[in-house]
């Protein structure tokens, strides 16, 4: 009898838990619809809002993309993620060719699936956003990260100081660590590298064996990383346990990271400033690539 009840408890507690987690997801509506392309394809950004008090406000209104990242799982092949940086001049869905921050500002989640679907050739199946606090919330959650950066760095617009090394940080510092920019000489390529390092150190702090031992830290851990997260109008926390899978298979020695080939990191126009212009000639055979799994594993890019 006894041995029965804790078989029942041990089952019904992870069911429990992630019937309880998808009621507090918050949804919208974020696909396009179109028609499905090989494999299984993730776009995740991170939303740089001051709405939820993440970071002060500073007179910025509504809200643009910091991060953009496509995770995509072939049928066969590795896995990859692959950083688009904020600046990448782009055609936009009914407007003029822009950086494809300006899509998510203009028409939010679903003019930015559209943007990407559009220079991709990629169908985006989940769409998952997440802001500021969530990123200081989860880290703080877990006793903090260690994160690396090869230079000091005073920063003053993320107010990020830093000694040249690696350090355990605590939630507002990673959240500095993954906002800084303009003092990095890298630009949007160096900021994208350490905020995939920095998912990658949550990912990797994140011990399942551990955490299932302790099912209070599940609820602060998910009560911190669905208040800050909108996904899109399907997915559920399976989905998002199946995101979590392959951004770990990305990160891991048999995946792929990196950028798309880049042709000019200041490209001008005219009329939107310095963009960062993507090889015309190589990225469609790139994005083809990375949809049949053809690439082999490690880094792309050229810049990462």
């Amino acid at each position: 009898m006894c041995l029965g009840l804790v078989l029942v408890l041990v089952l019904a507690w992870p069911i429990g838990l992630a019937v309880w987690a998808d009621k507090q997801i918050t949804h919208t509506d974020a696909l396009s619809g179109a028609a499905g392309t090989p494999g299984t394809t993730y776009l995740l950004t991170g939303s740089d809002s001051r709405a939820d008090g993440a970071i002060k406000d500073d007179g910025t209104a509504g809200a643009r993309t910091d991060t953009i990242l496509v995770l995509h799982v072939p049928e066969s092949g590795p896995t990859a993620l692959i950083s688009i940086p904020r600046d990448t001049y782009v055609e936009i869905p009914g407007h003029d060719a822009n950086k494809i921050n300006a899509a998510y500002a203009w028409g939010g989640a679903p003019l930015l699936v559209a943007t990407v679907e559009g220079f991709t050739g990629l169908t985006i199946d989940h769409y998952a956003e997440i802001g500021m606090g969530g990123v200081k919330e989860v880290v703080d959650g877990i006793g903090g990260v260690r994160l690396c950066y090869d230079a000091d760095v005073d920063d003053q617009d993320s107010k990020m100081k830093w000694k040249a090394g690696c350090h355990v940080v605590d939630g507002t510092q990673a959240l500095q660590f993954a906002r800084m920019r303009k003092s990095d000489p890298q630009g949007d390529i160096g900021r994208a590298k350490r905020q995939r390092q920095l998912v990658g150190a949550v990912m990797g702090k994140l011990d399942p064996k551990s955490i299932a031992l302790h099912p209070s830290q599940q609820v602060d851990l998910l009560k911190a990383g669905t208040a800050a997260l909108t996904v899109d109008e399907d997915a559920n926390t399976l989905d998002l346990a199946r995101l979590a899978l392959a951004f770990r298979a990305a990160n891991g020695p048999g995946g792929i990271t990196g950028t798309p080939p880049i042709a000019d990191l200041d490209y001008r126009p005219g009329n939107v400033g310095s963009t960062v212009l993507l090889d015309p000639e190589e990225t469609p055979t790139f994005w083809k690539q990375i949809r049949d799994g053809d690439l082999p594993a490690g880094k792309v890019g050229g810049l990462d």
